[in-house]
């Protein structure tokens, strides 16, 4: 008999970050390593992912990493757990493992086959096809001597998707057969009635849309979604228009997959930067989750070096909307009809995030028949619904687990024990290229500067005498314009200078406290006639 422990890192009661721990006696398991993309209220920080103490703490358990698809809230996150523990063992598919060669991702990366065993002694993991919006996409079964521990990822059942989107639903059957024991199944689509095919299926769309267009258009996409660049290919065949790829790492996905054969394309289709001002010539340009919507923004201000905007070109928005992208978009597609181009956007009932709708959820959960079910992937609504989804169909209230990041989940000797055991689970903030967490009061501190600026009190003193000799100076930025506020200007060199003489004695200076009194009587003072808090920073030095 197993002692099995289950605990997300990240994932439960948010979008991305998907990051699942699965403890199978002394070995750890990990299921994905996600991350999450900051919002505007988060300045300067470019991505989130969660904090990997306790992985780095129990390093010498872990088994590996394994990997469901290349999307970043599944797997952005490898690349800092691999600087934390740089021998970790990574194993994902051959597609995964190409884009994170693209990423300049390098590490102990094991290339695995769907339907082919991965056996550790007496556990085993075993990778399904599933069907998503990028190739090779898989869910895991981790065989247990108490049954199976089954994490779907993100999939959409859809018999049409063939080759390498294919989702083996015999192999799920057939692992239902065996008895699982717990299934953590994939919520961000838990509200949607019905099923997800076919409003993924947007190459009918495309094609009606390219048919109906004379003039130049322009897509912007994004390069994780290569099943939805493949359907805007496949929409443009035939219509003797060139395809341009603007953006290095757009043409390096698709030149890729196009050099592993997933997607065949007649080269002479592809056009080139001699191309891009014909008349009936498709772009499409590379966008970024991280900073949505950069390329077509260049553009539009015009700023874009190869691409200027034309009355007559039409811009297609072929990339899921965000609600928290919602004014950039809005005020994008409004600069652009002020210039007199035309924007479309992808209809309201087609979705190109491929996640599981209700009918979707409710056949996996009747093919693998799990004793228990844990709702994961998804805000704390979403995982309610999924599990209101297992309740319909019949799985106890009491099987059924609803947790939030850092919380323990125990299963001992096939059955759901009582766990109070916790961790703290923090986010991690990264701003640029370092590893190292920006941490919140970074942040709040960004925020003040955002809202209210800052001042800057500088003072020289003599070393012999501790005389001022230069200042109090006052510099300013973001809070008011100097030189129309000279008598509040005044009012701060006297209660600074105040503070500095009342401070100071012929052998000795009380920095600390002239700052502390600096910062505490300017701030009132400020709030008082401004109603602002800038930051205010004190720099006194002896000469």
């Amino acid at each position: 008999m197993s002692k099995i422990k289950i605990m997300s890192l990240g994932g439960l009661n948010e979008n991305g970050k998907n990051t699942y721990i699965v403890e199978i006696d002394e070995k750890i398991f990990v299921l994905d390593a996600g991350l999450k993309y900051a919002t505007d209220s988060m300045y300067g920080i470019d991505y989130i992912i969660p904090d990997y103490s306790y992985l780095a703490n129990n390093k010498n358990r872990i088994v590996g990493v394994f990997l469901t698809h290349a999307h970043p809230e599944n797997m952005g996150g490898i690349h800092d757990l691999i600087a934390l523990i740089p021998n970790i063992k990574v194993y994902c598919t051959k597609y995964t493992k190409k884009y994170l060669e693209l990423e300049g991702i390098k590490g102990n990366i094991h290339e695995i086959q769907a339907h082919k065993k991965i056996n550790f002694n007496d556990v085993s993991v075993f990778p399904i096809s599933v069907s998503h919006s990028v190739p090779d996409a898989v869910m895991y079964i981790i065989n247990t001597k108490d049954g199976a521990i089954a994490y779907t990822g993100d999939f959409i059942i859809d018999p049409s998707m063939k080759s390498k989107y294919s989702m083996d639903i015999g192999k799920v059957a057939y692992i239902g057969k065996q008895g699982v024991l717990c299934l953590l199944s994939d919520s961000v689509f838990s509200e949607r009635t019905g099923h997800t095919s076919p409003n993924h299926r947007l190459q009918g769309f495309f094609r009606d849309l390219i048919n109906r267009t004379e003039d130049r258009m322009i897509f912007t996409v994004l390069p994780i979604h290569l099943f939805t660049i493949e359907e805007i290919f496949e929409a443009a065949k035939n219509t003797h228009r060139k395809v341009v790829i603007m953006g290095k790492k757009l043409q390096s996905v698709v030149n890729m997959a196009i050099k592993e054969k997933y997607i065949n394309i007649d080269e002479n289709f592809l056009g080139d930067l001699s191309n891009i001002n014909d008349k009936n010539v498709i772009l499409l340009v590379c966008d970024d989750k991280e900073k949505p919507y950069i390329a077509i923004d260049r553009i539009v201000g015009g700023y874009d070096k190869f691409i200027k905007l034309n009355k007559t070109d039409t811009i297609v928005f072929a990339e899921p909307r965000y609600d928290e992208n919602e004014k950039i978009i809005v005020r994008l597609e409004n600069e652009i009809a002020i210039m007199g181009a035309e924007t479309i956007s992808i209809p309201k009932d087609k979705v190109i995030t491929h996640h599981a709708s209700k009918e979707d959820l409710m056949l996996m959960i009747d093919l693998l028949k799990p004793k228990y079910y844990m709702p994961v992937e998804g805000e704390y609504r979403y995982m309610v619904n999924n599990a209101n989804i297992a309740s319909s169909l019949g799985i106890p209230n009491e099987n059924i687990i609803l947790k939030t990041n850092g919380e323990f989940v125990l299963i001992e000797d096939k059955e759901l024990k009582e766990c109070y055991d916790r961790i703290d689970v923090n986010d991690v903030l990264i701003d640029g290229n370092s590893n190292d967490d920006i941490g919140e009061l970074v942040i709040k501190d960004r925020e003040m500067l955002s809202e209210n600026g800052i001042v800057l009190i500088s003072a020289t003193l003599s070393k012999e005498d501790k005389k001022v000799l230069v200042g109090p100076e006052i510099t300013t930025r973001g809070f008011i314009y100097i030189k129309d506020s000279k008598d509040m200007m005044e009012n701060v060199k006297k209660i600074s200078l105040d503070i500095i003489e009342k401070n100071t004695s012929n052998n000795y200076v009380d920095y600390n406290n002239i700052k502390l009194e600096i910062r505490e009587q300017l701030s009132k003072y400020f709030y008082s006639e401004t109603e602002c808090k800038p930051m205010i920073i004190a720099v006194i030095q002896e000469v």
